[in-house]
């Protein structure tokens, strides 16, 4: 499985209260939490985010609180993977849960800028800033989580397994 796109970069401890605003947190549905998705950080991220962008970040991100909100936000507004030196761990899991991709890899957090044209390639772990010709390596995904990425999450993978049995 492979992803490619626009990079949209942001820093260190980016908590999920900036992902997706409390204020945000009455609804459910994806595409209302996506439309506010970065919002506190970055007015014109939903305006420029393009399905299959990648968001790339420094240190902790996803730290703050729990809520599954905040990877439903950034996989609805159309983001195909997010990079980062490393996750808060509460994120990574609810990522994984609801199919988001997420890979960390600090050389890759310190050598991808904004605008940089990045594909993603899951099998093998290598990210390719095609716009500065650099590759970078990060722990590819084992089969069980490409699987259930590839399937929407943890809850879809089950359900695929069961009608499969």
């Amino acid at each position: 499985m492979n992803v490619q796109g626009t990079v949209h970069k942001y820093g260190d401890h980016v908590d999920t209260d900036v992902i997706i605003p409390a204020r945000y947190l009455n609804t459910q549905d994806p595409k209302e939490l996506a439309s506010h998705c970065m919002e506190d950080i970055d007015k014109e991220f939903i305006r420029r985010v393009k399905d299959g962008d990648i968001m790339v970040a420094g240190a902790n991100f996803g730290c703050g609180s729990s809520r599954e909100h905040a990877p439903v936000a950034i996989k609805a507004s159309g983001v195909s993977c997010v990079i980062a030196a490393t996750f808060a761990r509460i994120f990574y899991r609810n990522a994984i849960n609801i199919g988001l991709a997420i890979l960390e890899c600090p050389a890759a957090s310190a050598g991808i800028s904004a605008g940089d044209e990045v594909s993603v390639d899951f099998d093998t772990g290598v990210i390719t800033n095609i716009t500065r010709g650099e590759t970078y390596q990060a722990e590819p995904f084992p089969p069980f989580i490409k699987d259930m990425i590839a399937k929407g999450g943890l809850m879809a993978s089950l359900k695929a397994k069961k009608a499969e049995a």
